[in-house]
């Protein structure tokens, strides 16, 4: 029988009551008080289907979380920087019983166009016996964080969700002592998964800023790049304490990697590919593939960077380019109006990543998307960012296609460099030696950082406009 998410924490708490379960800048609360909590407000969810949470980094977020969890009702996760048209079709489709958040985003919630009563945590406590989640019951339904198009609401279920669990509890050396960096926004299904995951390993979840969780001992830290180059920036000295990183979101170069790496010289750096919909995917560990972007080891196309190894229960398969994925963590579709839609098909799915298979490694070129045809010859931005990212002293790197004349598009390339890196004029020699002559950006616009949405992915129309 599966152990889910809210069973595996309670084991925890009868193990280790006393331990240390959340700690942020001002409270904290061991596994036993962190569990009454749990329990009271799970209490005050019965007869709930879905329940609404605008999470920010505080104890009382991952209680209602939790709480929802145990009880079998479904959390809707909203996050911060929904508008409020987003916002409406949100709680229109999802129907929640009640919308959540600590007194302090109350506010917040009414700039985003909620004109209903907020509840608290604390509000919804109470006594009585809460209900209980099967496998097959709802646990998340969450909001795509594309930055083009309408965001979509994407479900998944108890049991994917502790088959995720299962592949971290092989995959990653977390347990009781350990304390978890848990630094981003819990809005954030990344940073949400990582205090759930640690509660379930009987660790120390630390919600403050990274800088100062790392100073306070922490042992792993969960991260994303561009989080990851603010701790290299903002690092006084090195942090021996932290034994393994766990980052995802996008692609991690190696010179990223290797600047923290001196900022965590005794961490195993760890990154994972994977999306809301697909959950892990792959994931490698130091400073990524050696082979050079384009190398290939019998990738195909050039370009491609590797993902790294397919966690265990994970099949992948290249349909036309496209990367299909099935295994036991997939979602179960999307939430409409109408119901549930597009899910998988005899258990495939694909996001519209771009890739190639080479026994258990898998590499990705981009997607479907962001692909831009240069005199009838493809380009994919990927591969330019990465031969970028590549040259010493470029820490960041964007690319995409503009309007041109003669050849339909070309190539256009932003940069955010360091005082390692060459002008302009040598990162473009380097480039010509590196990439296909289509490929090679037309113009290199030095930035001094990418635009990013506020879910910390890449804002291509905030860069197209930057670079005109």
């Amino acid at each position: 029988m599966t152990e889910l998410l809210a069973e595996r924490i309670a084991r925890q708490v009868r193990s280790r009551p006393a331990a240390p379960a959340v700690r942020t800048a001002r409270h904290g609360v061991d596994y036993s008080g962190f569990w009454q909590r749990v329990t009271r407000v799970a209490a005050g969810l019965a007869g709930m289907r879905r329940v609404a949470v605008l999470p920010t980094s505080d104890i009382d977020s991952l209680v209602t979380v939790t709480a929802a969890v145990r009880a079998g009702v479904c959390v809707v996760l909203l996050h911060r920087h929904l508008r409020p048209d987003q916002l409406g079709r949100v709680l229109a489709v999802t129907r929640p019983g009640a919308v959540v958040a600590v007194t302090a985003q109350h506010r917040r919630l009414r700039r985003m166009g909620f004109d209903g009563q907020p509840q608290t945590a604390a509000g919804l406590a109470r006594d009585g016996s809460p209900g209980s989640a099967r496998p097959d019951s709802e646990l998340l339904v969450g909001i795509t964080s594309g930055t083009t198009g309408e965001p979509k609401l994407f479900v998944r279920d108890q049991a994917s969700w502790a088959a995720t669990l299962d592949r971290s509890d092989r995959a990653f050396d977390i347990g009781p002592g350990d304390t978890v960096a848990v630094p981003g926004v819990l809005d954030h299904t990344h940073f949400l998964y990582g205090a759930l995951h640690a509660l379930t390993r009987g660790a120390t979840v630390d919600l403050r800023p990274a800088t100062d969780a790392l100073m306070a001992g922490a042992t792993h830290l969960y991260s994303v790049p561009t989080l990851a180059w603010d701790v290299v920036r903002s690092a006084g000295a090195p942090y021996t304490g932290v034994r393994e990183v766990l980052s995802s979101a996008a692609r991690w170069p190696r010179n990223g990697r290797a600047a923290l790496q001196e900022v965590l010289p005794d961490a195993t750096l760890t990154h994972f590919y994977g999306a809301s919909e697909l959950s892990f995917v792959s994931f490698d560990r130091g400073l990524g593939a050696a082979v050079e972007p384009g190398a290939g080891a019998g990738a195909g196309a050039a370009g491609e960077y590797s993902a790294g190894e397919l966690f265990d229960g994970v099949e992948v398969q290249i349909r036309d380019g496209r990367v299909f994925v099935r295994s036991d963590m997939v979602f179960r579709g999307y939430l409409t109006e109408s119901g549930v839609v597009d899910g998988p098909v005899d258990g495939w799915v694909s996001v519209g990543d771009r890739g190639a298979l080479d026994g258990r490694r898998l590499w990705l070129s981009g997607r479907d998307s962001e692909m831009l045809i240069r005199g009838g010859l493809n380009v994919e931005p990927a591969a330019v960012e990465a031969a970028l990212t590549a040259i010493p002293g470029v820490t960041e790197a964007a690319c995409l296609g503009v309007a041109d004349e003669r050849w339909g598009q070309v190539p256009v390339a932003a940069v955010v460099v360091d005082e390692r890196a060459p002008d302009t004029g040598e990162i473009r020699r380097l480039l010509r030696a590196a990439l296909p002559a289509p490929s090679v950006p037309a113009r290199i616009e030095v930035l001094d950082a990418l635009p990013r949405t506020p879910r910390g992915k890449l804002d291509r129309p905030a860069l197209r406009a930057a670079i005109g």
